[in-house]
């Protein structure tokens, strides 16, 4: 019998499959695609030659990962790290920056420098403790409780009403809700607080970087080390029940919650897991380009990732309005054009672009034209450079991937309370009432971005409670 069965390579599989193969365990691990990676994935989806990120393009949370950290990830791959974290365009032609030097950025803003500072410092000082306290199941005591209480008060503010206290022009807010609406949530809200004062965090701290080549130089180099220690992987093998699986001790699940409920569960876990609610959808599209975007501000033509939104109250509005269930007529757009800086994505001269807005979750929308007209808007002469394009709506997207809820890419909706219960209130969400199976995938703390966390820490319990046997990695000391 082979001793652990991982099921799905996206970046918490993978994560989970080379923490037991380093244990020297048999490992195994099942893909429905035909290759590996999930979100990771990198592909030709336009034209030959151009190079698109099928899901997550930007990892600012794979630098301070405990354990990238520790699996020495930025040794393994070419990093490239921009001097511009993101940038926010209004239509005036000016943009909020966030340069990943907080004095660049806080003499950009005016009269609200100070307020950015005095909000972010004290998160960037002690990030490792703000990764800590985000970044594990949050019935637990805290390693670093001034970085927690820190935080949690940042997010009060920006979470509430209050979120403009501290503000007196429209240029900072905007470009602190840019980050807040990665979190498809309503704004303010708790949980959008949290996500966007993180992420602008790790802006100032090890920024926003991404792998050169594309994300799937990520999944490859996971793969390498999990195949250098004996473990396989089988592509193009669905699983859509547990009781289609071969025998294993250990079986790790890096899918939605939905899976387990093929299996018997007791009464009062399988509740649980249906009371779970996924989150608005994702509709994308990529763009293989003649040229440049000829955004309208010179900083923004050098960024790699730019949110598209306009204000505060308009981003808010329209990330609302999609709450509702519906698609607002200039919606809040996430682009990152990664050939900016990075040449390998496209021919020479060319560029890709990738982009995507939220949608009502299982909606058919086709993004193209909307997306489209927003870029457009700042970036007059946008729509004559476009060669191809390659869209996907939320349905599309849950079609391509099961674990895609409705074209959830969060693995579940993102509010408090769900951070909470991440799928079930636990001490230990990552184990399930049945023998042997842990869940791994984002529908666990510390929920979604590229960190590998939730695999880790599912790995880490599995061998633990089923072997006896400590993680190979330890996590790295604090910066």
């Amino acid at each position: 019998m082979i001793d652990v069965t991982v099921v799905g390579t996206g970046p918490n599989g993978l994560a989970a499959a080379v923490t037991a193969a380093r244990a020297g365990l048999s490992v195994r691990v099942l893909e429905a695609a035909t290759g590996i990676g999930g979100g990771l994935r990198t592909d030709e989806l336009t034209l030959p030659g151009y190079r698109h990120d099928v899901c997550s393009a930007v990892h600012p949370a794979a630098v301070a990962s405990p354990f990238f950290r520790a699996f020495g990830l930025l040794d393994r791959i070419e990093w490239i790290t921009p001097e511009i974290s993101y940038a926010h365009p209004f239509l005036d032609g000016t943009a909020g920056v966030a340069w990943r030097s907080m004095d660049r950025t806080a003499d950009g803003l005016g009269r609200d420098g100070m307020a950015w500072r005095s909000l972010l410092e004290p998160l960037v000082d002690r990030l490792d403790g703000v990764v800590d306290f985000t970044g594990s199941a949050l019935l637990r005591v805290p390693k670093d409780p001034v970085a927690a209480v820190r935080f949690a008060l940042a997010c009060l503010e920006q979470g509430t009403p209050l979120w403009n206290a501290r503000f007196r022009e429209r240029t900072a807010p905007a470009l602190l809700s840019g980050s807040a609406a990665h979190a498809a949530g309503r704004l303010p809200s708790l949980a959008s607080a949290g996500a966007g004062l993180l992420l602008a965090a790790h802006g100032h701290a090890g920024g926003w970087g991404f792998p050169a080549g594309g994300s799937q130089a990520i999944a490859d180099v996971l793969l390498a080390d999990l195949q250098a220690n004996g473990g396989t992987v089988e592509t193009g093998t669905r699983v859509a029940s547990l009781a289609g699986l071969a025998p294993s001790r250990v079986t790790l699940l890096d899918t939605s919650p939905d899976l387990l409920l093929t299996a018997g569960l007791p009464a009062r876990y399988a509740r649980s897991l249906r009371s779970y609610r996924y989150g608005a959808g994702v509709a994308k599209v990529d763009f293989a380009l003649s040229g440049p975007v000829p955004w309208m501000n010179a900083d923004v033509r050098k960024a790699v990732t730019v949110h598209v939104g306009g204000s505060r109250a308009e981003i808010a509005a329209g990330e609302n309005a999609v709450a509702r269930g519906t698609v607002p007529r200039h919606p809040y757009v996430l682009i990152t054009q990664p050939s900016v800086l990075d040449p390998a994505r496209a021919p020479a001269g060319h560029h890709v672009l990738w982009a995507y807005i939220h949608v009502p979750a299982g909606s058919d929308l086709d993004p193209t034209e909307l997306v489209t007209a927003e870029i457009e808007r700042y970036a007059p002469g946008f729509r004559g450079l476009v060669l191809a394009s390659a869209s996907r709506s939320a349905a599309g997207l849950a079609a391509y991937n099961p674990n895609c809820v409705g074209g959830d890419i969060y693995g579940g909706a993102l509010s408090l309370w769900q951070l909470a219960k991440r799928p079930v209130l636990s001490p230990s969400p990552w184990r399930t009432p049945l023998d042997g199976v842990y869940l791994c995938s984002a529908a666990t703390p510390p929920g979604p971005a590229v960190h590998g966390m939730n695999g880790w820490f599912a790995a880490r319990l599995a061998l633990r409670e089923q072997f006896g046997l400590e993680a190979p990695f330890s996590p790295p000391p604090p910066k």
